[in-house]
Order: structure tokens, then C-alpha cells, then sequence
């Protein structure tokens, strides 16, 4: 990352400039305030500090910098968020390594989207003209409104091998170009045509509303049903979701996707007034667009047929989901229908009563697995899924939720399955130290007193930085008791507190803006200052008795097995002046 650039772009934008654009802020004893565009809100709930830079909801916790902010509610990804705010700014990113054929893949790539938006015009103007009636009444009998047909930008190609190969000439292309771009076909021969004919077409978009793809469904007889773009420089299936771009912005508001199979059930459920609603893309559901979706909400609603193929999509895609530690439902349809037959005989009455009978995505795959597994299949999935689990809070949440919902003793699980941890590299080479975290004496799992020691503890130097040099001094690490704190820890001392914000990791940048914003309720000075100040050096100082005991059992144990008579004795002396020490301070 140019953090050289991110600071530039922060020193020329105000972060209430931009989070004025999509909020009305008003100041509010020193701050701005408004409501929280991230979720569901009338009221003023969301702080913005232009001095610092920051902002922070009281409702749902979304805080971060005007990256963070700017990023989000454009569902950008952090590389398109500096390249635009950049822009705006003025701010040239050149610390960013040479790539000698980099300027030829950004024409090439700008090429392929001119065509697409050329192609996109022919498909609309098809749909218009009379070659389009068969497409235009196959809508109408689909129940689709002439504004959802526009909102998706919806067309049509004509039967014809060349048509859009001949206008795409027509615009200075070629057809090598329009093969490139996965417009046209060209088979063993040689011969290129058009990939899509004699089909409704549905654009795909980006999330920044540029079409790089399409999809086509046969409106007569013929085969495939559905026809999709293959991959291209600019369109890889497995990334992108259908009408993501348009439901993105109610998504971060309800903090719910609903996921669908289909062109059409997706544009249905617009129709129905459901704009949470997106599809995957002629593949199934990919971790990478789990990824996507996560960063616009914390709940996906999987909505599928229900039928057997789509039962078995339903148990791959809501473990997929569950595993990015994101909260999923499996809403099945009945017999026979689809989300769009569904909404256009019932309307959104049936549709709710189906979401409302809809289990919880974890539920719905151990009745599967208890229903249609063999027991050494259901071991199997269950160890499988602890295992892929990311970190450790997450395996803590599922376990007794797995082991119960399986009829499984949690202690016999446990011991079967193993430590359920992805294996990690613990060695080093002989002669290199060893971690500072092995240097620390034996390792000891992180509880949850730990964490919530290690949040009091740090909260002192966020809010009170000028104590940061003296806490130092005094090692103040050595209280801290988890990892994720003591690397917090080390940012805080060497850093500059106006320039800390880029290098936070999204945990850490949460645990550090609610500091400071809490400063502002209740700010400590005088004797309660120094009362607190005064008890974390208590601690500090207890907290290097404790490491000095262990250091020294760890010596007498080494001592021990050594035989080594003399180190035996010091580490005996030395451990009982440390026990003296402490009753006399007690």
C-alpha cells in the first residue's frame, strides 16, 4: 500500500466533506453528527471527527477513516478507494511498483468495456424494434414491468450469426476483438459469429456499474437455456454477482443479501420491492463472492429451489457462508416453483411465508446431514468444517452449537476430532532466536479475561497518547496478554497518533476509534488521572514480577534436567526473593 499517498489523500479531504454527500450532518458539541447510512436509522446515531479523521455509529459500530467510509458505501475495494479519493484529491500514487505492460492492459481493458457498452446499445435497440416483439411479449408474460426492464437494462439478440459482428465493425471493432471480449464465437474452423442469438439478454455489471459481461436465455426452442460470457481480461464468473451493483446500497441498510440461482428470480424480487437480491452467475456460489457480500452485510438469505439440486447447492453454499463467519438462512421454495413463479402467482405474501418458516443456514445442514448422511459422512463434514473454521472465537461459537444440534458429547468430540486448528509452521532454524511469543516463557491459550484485561489496559495510551513514551519505558507489553494487543501496542509506540489510522487492521481500527470516541464522555483529569495512571503501573510492575517467576521456573526446569546443581540452587534462591518481595508489598 502507498501509505505516502494515503496520508497526502487524507491531508486534502475532510472526511465531513465526504461523508456529507451521502449524509446530513449537523455539529453537535465539537462533532458532526447524522444517521448511520450502514444500517437501518432515523435518528443522528453516527459521530464523524474531522480532526482526527474518523467515524463512528453508537447503533451498529461502523467506524473507520474516509477510506473505510468511502469504500463501504460504494463497495469499493481498497485499491479503487485510493485510486479514486486520489483523483479527487489531486494526489499522484507512484510508490507503486513498475509494471511495464501495466498502460497496455488498462487500454486493452477500456477496449473491451467500449464494446460491451457498443453491444449493450445494439441489444436495447433490438429489444425496441420489431425483431424484438418475441422478447417484449415473453416479458410481458413474465410479469415484468417496463421499469424493471429498464432499472436492468434488459435486450435482446436477433437470430443471426453476424448481427452483432457487423455492427461492432461497423464501430471500428474487429472480430478478433469482439472474440477477446467474449462477444463473439469462433470454433475449430476459424469461423467467428455471434455468441449470443435468438435470446433476452441480461447485462452484468460491476459494482461500479460498468458492463463487462453478459447473460442470455433462449426465448424459443434451443439449447443451452441459459448462455453466460465466458471469462475475459475484465469478467471472471466466480467474482461477481448479479445486480450486486444495484442491491448494494439497500444491502449495507438491511444488512441482509438475499442470494438467488436466476436472472429472472433476481429481477423479480426487485420488482416485489426485495432490492437486497442478487445472483450468482452460471457457477456455484464462490468464496470470493461470499467475500463480496460480507463486506455489505452480516446476514445471507439463500433463497433456491427446492428440489434435490437445489437442496444440495443449498448445504455447500450456507457452510461456504458460514465458515466467513457470516449469519445465513436457507429459504426453499416448494415444489415446482421458483422465486419468480412464486412472486408472480402469490406476490410477496407467499414469498414472506417461505422466508418466514426458513431455518438458520447452520440447522438446515445437520438436519441434511442427520437426514441424508452416513454417520462416518456427518463425522467427516463436522471435523472438516471445525477445522476450516478461521480463528478461534469462531470454533468456540459452532462447537456446542454443532455437537448439540448432532447429538454428539462435546469432551468425545473434542478428543476425536483433534485441536481442530489449521496447522501452523512453529519451527525455526537452529541458531535464530526463538519468537518473542516463545521468549515469553511456555504459551498459554488466550481466555476471554485476557482480552477483556488487554482492552482495559490499552485504552489508557489511545486516549491519553502523551503517556505513551513513559509506558514504554516501564515495558508496558508485558501486561498485555494477547497477541492482537501487544501488536497494537507496538504500532502505538511507533507511530505518530495523526498517522496511526492507516495502519490498523479492521480490529484494531474499531477497538481504537471507540477509544477515542468514548473520550468525549468522559475525559480524566487532576487526582483521577493520576489515579489511573498510578494503577496501571501497579499492574505493570506485576504484571514483570510474573514474567520474572516464569523465566526462572523455566530455568530451574532446565536446571533440573541438566542436573546442574549450582543453577538449581540460584533459581531456588531467586524464586523465594521474588515470593518475599511479594508479601511485603501485600
Amino acid at each position: 500500500m502507498d501509505r505516502s499517498a494515503v496520508e497526502a489523500v487524507k491531508a486534502r479531504i475532510s472526511i465531513v466533506d465526504v461523508v456529507r454527500r451521502y449524509v446530513d450532518l449537523k455539529p453537535v458539541s465539537g462533532r458532526w453528527m447524522g444517521a448511520c447510512p450502514f444500517h437501518q436509522e432515523t435518528k443522528p446515531s453516527m459521530s464523524v471527527n474531522d480532526e482526527e479523521g474518523f467515524f463512528y455509529c453508537f447503533g451498529c459500530q461502523a467506524s473507520g477513516d474516509v477510506f473505510d467510509f468511502y469504500g463501504r458505501i460504494n463497495g469499493l475495494d481498497f485499491r479503487e478507494t485510493l485510486e479514486q479519493l486520489a483523483a479527487e484529491a489531486g494526489v499522484e500514487l507512484t510508490n507503486v511498483p513498475h509494471d511495464p505492460h501495466a498502460a497496455e492492459r488498462k487500454a486493452r481493458k477500456n477496449l473491451l468495456m467500449e464494446m460491451h457498452d457498443q453491444a449493450n446499445d445494439w441489444f436495447q435497440r433490438n429489444l425496441r424494434m420489431a425483431s424484438g416483439e418475441i422478447a417484449r411479449r415473453y416479458l410481458d408474460n413474465r410479469g415484468m414491468t417496463q421499469d424493471v426492464i429498464e432499472k436492468f437494462g434488459l435486450g435482446y439478440s436477433p437470430d443471426d450469426w453476424h448481427g452483432l459482428d457487423n455492427y461492432l465493425k461497423s464501430r471500428g471493432r474487429t472480430s478478433e476483438d469482439g472474440v477477446e471480449a467474449g462477444l463473439l464465437s469462433k470454433n475449430e474452423k476459424g469461423n467467428i459469429y455471434d455468441r449470443f442469438r435468438g435470446r433476452l439478454i441480461f447485462p452484468i455489471q460491476n459494482l461500479s456499474g460498468r458492463i463487462i459481461a453478459f447473460g442470455g436465455r433462449i426465448i424459443t426452442d434451443g439449447e443451452p437455456k441459459y448462455l453466460n460470457s465466458s471469462d475475459t481480461p475484465i469478467y471472471k464468473k466466480g467474482d461477481h454477482l448479479y445486480g450486486l451493483n444495484l442491491a448494494r446500497s439497500t444491502m449495507t441498510r438491511s444488512k441482509r443479501a438475499l442470494l438467488t440461482e436466476g436472472y429472472m428470480d433476481v429481477i423479480s424480487l426487485h420488482q416485489f420491492g426485495y432490492t437486497d437480491a442478487c445472483g450468482v452467475l452460471g457457477t456455484a456460489l464462490t468464496p470470493d463472492q461470499v467475500k463480496r457480500l460480507a463486506g455489505f452485510c452480516s446476514r445471507v438469505d439463500l433463497v433456491f429451489d427446492g428440489d434435490g439440486a437445489g437442496r444440495k447447492a443449498a448445504l455447500k453454499s450456507s457452510r461456504m457462508i458460514l465458515l466467513q463467519g457470516v449469519a445465513c438462512k436457507v429459504v426453499l421454495m416448494p415444489d415446482g416453483e421458483d422465486v419468480d413463479s412464486l412472486l408472480q402467482q402469490h406476490g410477496p405474501e407467499g414469498f414472506e411465508a417461505c422466508m418466514n418458516e426458513a431455518p438458520d443456514g447452520l440447522d438446515f445442514c445437520l438436519e441434511t446431514l442427520r437426514n441424508e448422511f452416513a454417520p462416518r459422512d456427518i463425522m467427516a463434514w463436522a471435523k472438516n468444517f471445525m477445522s476450516e473454521l478461521p480463528d478461534a472465537s469462531l470454533r468456540a461459537y459452532y462447537l456446542p452449537r454443532i455437537t448439540g444440534g448432532l447429538g454428539l458429547s462435546e469432551v468425545d468430540f473434542r478428543r476425536d476430532a483433534g485441536s481442530m486448528t489449521p496447522p501452523r509452521n512453529t519451527t525455526h532454524r537452529q541458531g535464530q532466536a526463538a519468537p518473542a511469543q516463545q521468549q515469553r516463557g511456555p504459551a498459554t491459550p488466550v481466555t476471554g479475561k485476557e482480552d477483556k484485561d488487554d482492552r482495559y489496559f490499552l485504552k489508557f495510551p489511545i486516549q491519553y497518547p502523551d503517556y505513551v513514551p513513559a509506558l514504554a519505558e516501564r515495558e508496558f507489553g508485558n501486561v498485555l496478554g494477547t497477541d492482537w494487543a501487544r501488536g497494537l501496542w507496538e504500532k502505538l509506540i511507533n507511530t505518530q497518533p495523526g498517522q496511526i489510522m492507516s495502519l490498523l487492521n479492521e480490529q484494531e481500527k474499531s477497538f481504537y476509534i471507540r477509544c477515542r470516541e468514548e473520550l468525549r464522555e468522559n475525559v480524566l483529569s487532576g487526582s483521577e488521572l493520576l489515579d489511573e495512571w498510578e494503577h496501571i503501573c501497579n499492574k505493570i510492575a506485576v504484571g514483570e514480577q510474573k514474567l520474572n517467576r516464569q523465566q526462572l521456573k523455566e530455568a530451574l526446569r532446565q536446571a533440573q534436567m541438566s542436573g546442574d546443581s549450582q543453577r538449581i540452587n540460584d533459581c531456588f534462591r531467586a524464586l523465594e526473593e521474588s515470593l518475599r518481595r511479594d508479601d511485603e508489598q501485600h
